[in-house]
């Protein structure tokens, strides 16, 4: 079969790692692709937001699945478009992707169906939103309502903070119309844990699960980013956790959005806060996560195809979700300055060290051809992914792996995994 690849990212090249792993593929194409993808598939000169091009070019190319990696196109509707012209594709239609296109939205399915979620109010308003943080405890949240590349997410330790936060989201417009709306919620106590799901509108199917590094700088400082580093499965996540969110999260998400007429078919990221109240949902996301999918997809054994019918088909109840018996951490190289200002072009060398090394790979987030050479095209640059027997051995070969690479202005934190030596 042909397979389309909708993204440009990371997480897409994971995607296209696992998708030329399947037997039933015989040709993979990305548009548009990076440096990284163009090794396994061929890129395609279209954007992730040029629908109707898209869905030309894969009736014109006979595709048989299309994938679609990237919130935005998820959240503007290209799976209507594509279901409207008989093509078969994986991920949720607008009208479900919305669980992740507004905060206010999943807030408020989250209030309306009892799903444990911080306590919170929403706001179109900027100084009814000043009014109420006059009133709040401190700490306290505040999230932009639309996309904001995951980083519309204020923690805010003083009132000064959060009316200057109010005015960051919804009065200079930092984030755009993401910002038009906003919720303030409780600040919540606890680690956070990722959990990924393959979903067919009816049944849900976790996948094993993982912990991401927002902030910029090593001890979680600096600014929130789209994802730093991140490692599967972890250990913080226990049977009686999982448990918990199957009986009161995962199931009844998907129920809600069915009762909602919002059957959600694709990919359901559940991002979790483990608290001394039990685990609640901090947000959703419509799609796989990254830099989740590069420590999960490599763990998984079962054909990632073989599961994406089956959630188009309302079959994945009769799949058996299979990983390995491993760990892995992705280290993410980034541009010196992400997530603010930094600089592109820079030449990477050593990416053919990764060649034919079992456990090891190397996931381009931003990267293109100049000239023939690769060089950096993006905040975030590389995912140097790394398995081992466990997680201390997985992190060790992963930062071992980040020296086989270099740019001028590469950038990493050095901390990724530091929960691990608290389970040893």
């Amino acid at each position: 079969m042909k397979v389309l690849i909708v993204g440009s990212g990371g997480r897409e090249h994971a995607i296209a790692f696992s998708v030329s792993k399947s037997r039933k593929v015989e040709k993979i194409y990305c548009a548009p692709g990076n440096a990284g993808i163009a090794g396994v598939a061929e890129c395609v000169d279209i954007k992730a937001m040029e629908f109707e091009k898209l869905a030309d070019f894969a009736c014109e190319k006979g595709i048989d699945l299309t994938i679609v990696g990237m919130d935005d196109p998820l959240v503007g509707g290209i799976v209507d478009v594509f279901e409207a012209k008989g093509l078969r594709i994986f991920g949720p239609r607008k009208n479900a992707a919305i669980i992740e296109g507004s905060k206010v939205f999943s807030k408020d399915l989250m209030k309306k169906y009892n799903i444990p979620t911080a306590a919170y109010e929403s706001f179109d308003d900027a100084g009814a939103a000043k009014k109420y943080l006059m009133t709040c405890n401190y700490p306290i949240v505040l999230k932009a309502d639309g996309l904001a590349l995951g980083k519309g997410v204020l923690i805010c330790n003083t009132k000064d903070e959060a009316l200057e936060g109010v005015k960051t989201l919804m009065q200079d417009k930092q984030f755009g119309n993401a910002g038009n709306s906003i919720v303030i919620e409780e600040f919540l106590v606890g680690r956070e844990v990722s959990v990924l799901c393959y979903c067919d509108g009816t049944h849900i199917k976790p996948m094993t699960s993982a912990q991401d590094h927002k902030r910029a700088k090593d001890n979680d400082e600096g600014l929130n980013t789209g994802g730093m580093g991140t490692f599967s499965p972890t250990p913080f996540y226990d049977t009686e956790a999982q448990a918990f969110c199957e009986k009161y999260v995962f199931q009844p998400t998907m129920d809600a959005m069915k009762k909602e007429g919002r059957d959600f078919v694709g990919i359901l990221f559940v991002g979790l806060i483990l608290t001394s109240d039990g685990p609640k949902v901090l947000e959703y996301n419509a799609r796989f996560g990254d830099p989740e999918a590069q420590v999960v997809l490599p763990r998984m054994k079962t054909d990632i195809i073989t599961v994406m019918d089956a959630c188009i088909d309302g079959k994945i109840d009769e799949i058996e979700l299979e990983f390995e018996d491993n760990a892995a951490v992705c280290v993410i190289l980034a541009s010196d300055g992400y997530p603010e200002s930094y600089e592109k072009g820079k030449p990477i060398t050593g990416l053919e060290s990764f060649d034919g090394k079992e456990g090891y790979y190397v996931f381009h987030s931003g990267t293109r051809f100049d000239n023939g050479s690769i060089v950096t095209n993006g905040g975030r640059v590389l995912g140097i992914t790394a398995k081992g027997v466990n997680l201390v051995e997985a992190r060790k070969n992963a930062y071992e792996a980040v020296n086989w690479v270099d740019f001028s202005n590469k950038y990493m934190r050095n901390d990724i995994g530091k929960a691990i030596d608290e389970c040893k």
